[in-house]
């Protein structure tokens, strides 16, 4: 955890074995392809004093994510991982196109193995990393940067919620759903109410929220006002019993749903889509808040929103005050490659590849993963 906090205090510091939990299975090869795992072997026997370059890139602008991962990687599986001298980027850092991340040089039989398993570290971590960095931005565009939490437990494995987590805060997330999406920068995961434990009142949002309150008071109280479809009735019932204490409300709606507001009001229907949580519905409960004096109620979204969904929403000035964003921040938008370019000092690649040398890499020193 120091390590962490040093680095979120602005002191350059890569994050080591002491942050990662690898499978030891990594060094017996069971999640190399085969191919690499017999390249292995046939090097080693035949051409022992070999000695490469292997680069990695991907082709998009990103925001790079994985390669302090990537380097304890290799510092903890390689064979003597002090003698490769590896060059990097740093999390976070701002990509191009075919730009050079990371570069290992050494023995291939030292490390080769390693190269889809890198691959995988930085196409998921930078792919969650830029995700949430648009995201982000895309929340900005009104003029007012707006807090993006970051709910992505319930689309993937739990086993990446740790990793996921990392990268939605090098992309710039301002909270995570769960403890273990905070475990590798130091902070705890952080939520409300689900739809359960209004269900456990039996759709009464005045009686469950009262039982969170009592529960956790030093909580800040969002109520969730989507369980009955009746968002407006339900948020001012609980700002009328709160008052001050009540912090904000969050709309959840489905967008297989119709409000009860819109089902009230059918003359205001018919020029937009008002299914889900749509920009007219938030205006509506942002002017019945502010008629009964309930300024200070932040309005929180959540349910399917995307880099694009925000932006509309930002566009029409909408008042939401936060976002909740899961599944759109998962998916897999970039793919790193990793290349032999040097052989033996010496160009050597496959055509259509060369060496990029980048003069933003660092030079990495080796640590030893057992201090």
């Amino acid at each position: 955890m120091k390590e962490i906090e040093k680095k979120m205090n602005g002191e350059i510091k890569r994050l080591t074995n002491q942050t990662f939990k690898f499978d030891e299975r990594i060094r017996e090869g069971w999640f190399s392809a085969v191919y690499f795992l017999k390249t292995r072997d046939i090097v080693e026997s035949t051409l022992p004093d070999n000695y490469i370059t292997m680069q990695f890139f991907q082709k998009d602008d990103a925001v790079l994510c994985g390669t302090d991962e990537a380097i304890a990687l290799i510092h903890t599986f390689a064979d003597h991982p002090e003698e490769l001298e590896i060059h990097s980027l740093k999390d976070g850092d701002r990509v191009k196109p075919f730009e050079t991340v990371l570069t290992i040089t050494g023995p291939y039989q030292y490390f080769g193995y390693l190269e889809g398993i890198i691959d995988g570290i930085l196409s998921r971590r930078t792919s969650v990393s830029t995700n949430v960095y648009n995201v982000v931005k895309a929340a900005r565009a009104s003029g007012k940067q707006k807090p993006v939490i970051f709910m992505g437990d319930r689309d993937d494995h739990y086993t990446q919620q740790a990793g996921d987590g990392y990268a939605a805060y090098i992309g710039g997330s301002t909270a995570q759903a769960t403890h273990a999406m905070n475990e590798w920068w130091g902070k705890e995961g952080m939520g409300t109410m689900p739809h359960a434990l209004i269900q456990m009142f039996q759709g009464d949002i005045v009686a469950a929220a009262k039982a969170y309150h009592k529960q956790f008071p030093n909580d800040e109280l969002t109520a969730l006002v989507d369980y009955n479809n009746d968002v407006i009735t339900d948020s001012l019932k609980v700002a009328r019993e709160f008052g001050d204490e009540l912090k904000g409300v969050r709309v959840d709606t489905s967008r297989a749903l119709v409000d009860k507001y819109f089902l009230r009001n059918q003359h205001l229907m018919g020029t937009f889509d008002p299914r889900g949580v749509n920009p007219e519905l938030i205006f509506a409960l942002r002017k019945a808040l502010d008629a009964e004096g309930f300024q200070h109620v932040k309005i929180v979204v959540s349910g399917g929103f995307t880099e694009e969904r925000i932006r509309d929403f930002e566009k029409l000035k909408v008042p939401v005050d936060i976002y909740g964003v899961g599944s759109s921040l998962l998916k897999m938008n970039t793919s790193f490659t990793g290349d032999n370019v040097m052989i033996n000092g010496k160009p050597e690649a496959k055509e259509g590849r060369r060496y990029r040398p980048n003069p933003r890499l660092e030079k990495v020193e080796y640590y030893n993963p057992e201090d």
